[in-house]
């Protein structure tokens, strides 16, 4: 086993970018290099898409609620300000020579990872991923374990949008530079909230980079000096990135909170319910100033209650992290800590957070909207998947050049090799947008015509 005892911060700080190590080029602004990577992100057309991509709940008619982009900014804010306080912290309380180092910076790197942490995900949430994945393992696509190799067997039968998100970062598509997006080796990866290859797949199936792009994890890794967990000839892991845990914990408390406020506008939740658990997080004296500010302030519209609530549980689940992070810094840094900031939080705090999410799985992710978009979300992918997997197998043929002549020239489609071209069809699927997936699918299956 490769180990050292402890992780350093000078090292796990890089502003190094993927594909131009041994360049240096001359800054035309005052931004740091991890500013500069949130604003390639912010620009950047996969992260437009994230607006026509599902959350939770159907994509919005009346009622507007969030969708992958409004969500990701939200994590990139909680994600802001846990790693400025937490750098904060660190510095005045333990580790003062971190003063005036790039260390100070980890709040832009943790706010872009955050941007960054739902960019492989594909169209309808997690359903999307489910038929990725069963079109290998239950579908017509079983046929091909025996034509591609174990590893990259491995890789799509598990599919998963965090490996999906660090291959659209870092992967160097047709007509584009080498490094992909080119971003700093410290953002990177602290979005790899599951650094090792899906060969060493969890019981979940989560994993954190395909085989095409392990290389590239491997140079980021071993440059920061994250612990090496695999022997050599064993499948790749690694402990996690420090950071991972903040963009982690920024995640976990902005899904699991805003859900409630979404459930509460689509009358899923009725207010008193609602209330009951947001203020949950809180003793009763911290429950009593709360309704008190409310009604001083004249609040009377319920959804405003609830937004007020909902920052105040924000606010409070944000400070429960930073201090776990202080507490268990070393144990972070010697990747020996286990599970994630959430879990380790005060007991009041964990036992609320738990309600919540107990009550979600059964009202809100099983509620009717929710699994309408799954079911319709699943028919769709796996036709897309049937459709574009059987072209390129057998390219030769009058309908699959037809198809084929639908995918964008980034993609490398037409290549000789076969594992490439299912490659080809996974990323030009899982960027696609709901909208977009749905006509499409209406388009190959003769439902749509652009005359009619």
């Amino acid at each position: 086993m490769y180990f050292c005892t402890m992780m350093d911060w000078n090292k796990l700080i890089s502003n190094k970018r993927l594909g131009q190590e041994f360049r240096h080029s001359k800054p035309h602004d005052d931004r740091t290099e991890f500013k500069r990577d949130y604003d390639r992100l912010i620009f950047s057309a996969p992260f437009r898409r994230l607006q026509n991509k599902t959350q939770v709940f159907p994509l919005p008619g009346s009622i507007f609620v969030h969708n992958r982009l409004t969500h990701s900014l939200e994590v990139a804010s909680v994600g802001m300000s846990l790693g400025n306080d937490v750098a904060h912290r660190i510095i005045k309380e333990k580790r003062p020579e971190l003063k005036d180092t790039m260390f100070e910076q980890i709040g832009q790197i943790v706010s872009t990872a955050c941007l960054a942490h739902d960019l492989g995900n594909p169209p309808f949430g997690h359903s999307g991923e489910k038929a990725i994945q069963t079109f290998f393992t239950e579908g017509p696509g079983s046929f091909l374990k025996e034509k591609v190799s174990p590893a990259f067997w491995d890789d799509i039968t598990h599919f998963e949008g965090n490996a999906n998100a660090f291959r659209l970062l870092t992967h160097q598509f047709k007509g584009r530079r080498p490094g992909g997006f080119v971003m700093t080796y410290s953002t990177l990866a602290s979005i790899v909230k599951y650094p090792f290859s899906s060969s060493a797949a969890s019981k979940k199936g989560k994993f954190g980079f395909f085989c095409t792009e392990q290389d590239y994890y491997q140079r980021i890794a071993d440059e920061m000096g994250i612990i090496r967990l695999s022997k050599e000839g064993e499948p790749l892991r690694y402990v996690r990135h420090p950071l991972v845990y903040l963009v982690e914990a920024a995640d976990d408390i902005c899904y699991e909170i805003m859900d409630m406020e979404d459930a509460h506008k689509l009358k899923i939740l009725t207010y008193e319910e609602t209330e009951r658990l947001l203020l949950s997080f809180f003793n009763e004296e911290e429950k009593s100033r709360i309704k008190k500010r409310i009604q001083e302030e004249g609040v009377l519209d319920p959804n405003e209650m609830v937004v007020y609530m909902r920052a105040c549980v924000i606010g409070k689940l944000e400070n429960e992290c930073v201090n776990t992070f202080f507490e268990h810094e070393d144990e972070i840094l010697a990747g020996t800590f286990e599970g994630s900031l959430i879990e380790h939080i005060s007991e009041p705090q964990v036992q609320a957070y738990r309600q919540c999410a107990n009550l979600s799985v059964k009202r809100i992710y099983q509620s009717r909207p929710v699994l309408d978009v799954e079911l319709s979300g699943y028919k769709i992918m796996e036709t897309l998947m049937g459709q574009m997997i059987e072209a390129v197998t057998h390219p030769q043929r009058f309908y699959s050049q037809q198809l084929i002549g639908r995918v964008s020239s980034q993609y490398d489609i037409h290549a000789e090799d076969l594992e490439t071209r299912i490659m080809a069809v996974i990323d030009y699927i899982a960027g696609m947008t709901d909208v977009y997936a749905l006509d499409v699918y209406q388009k190959m299956n003769g439902i749509s015509l652009p005359i009619v």
